[in-house]
């Protein structure tokens, strides 16, 4: 707890809860909102115990223009949420929660694509070792990287390539 406190990431971290790992982390998370060939279209880092459907609404007040569908995974469940959104011009399809009656839509494939764009960021980009020591440093590092995967996805569709394929930019 004291190492926590005197670091330079402090003023803009949380304690946050990890359903993947099940456990509890300090840190911050990074938000992406990306378009359909995981192009980065609107981005927020946010502590993490900042709760994840406030800073949705903020990233979709953002980015959304009007009329487009977003794809979520269970956590962005609530009639509330979904109207709040609805007022911004978006769409939530998800998955149906546990609670719910129905199985909700079939997103597999589209969860495979966000769950790859996932694995780019925190592998192939490595943004989860990032060594930065102070939130200016951190935000510079994140910024680069996306910047590089917007790059790599751009050239791809200029050489006829699949959108995602940028191992190759990478090694």
């Amino acid at each position: 707890m004291q190492t926590t406190r005197r670091s330079a990431l402090a003023e803009i971290s949380g304690y946050g809860y990890s359903r993947s790992h099940s456990r509890w982390f300090w840190g911050c998370r990074l938000h992406l909102l990306c378009a359909p060939d995981g192009t980065p279209r609107a981005v927020e880092l946010a502590p993490a115990n900042r709760p994840e459907r406030e800073v949705a609404l903020l990233l979709f007040s953002r980015a959304l223009k009007g009329g487009e569908t977003i794809v979520c995974d269970k956590g962005y469940a609530g009639k509330d949420f979904a109207q709040k959104v609805a007022a911004l011009g978006g769409t939530i399809v998800r998955p149906a929660r546990s609670d719910e009656r129905g199985k909700g839509p079939h997103l597999a494939p589209i969860r495979q694509r966000i769950e790859s764009v996932f694995w780019t960021c925190k592998d192939v980009l490595s943004l989860e070792r990032h060594g930065a020591r102070s939130p200016q440093n951190l935000v510079v590092r994140i910024v680069v990287r996306l910047l590089a995967l917007a790059a790599c996805i751009y050239l791809n569709h200029e050489l006829g390539r699949p959108s995602r394929a940028i191992v190759d930019y990478t090694s």
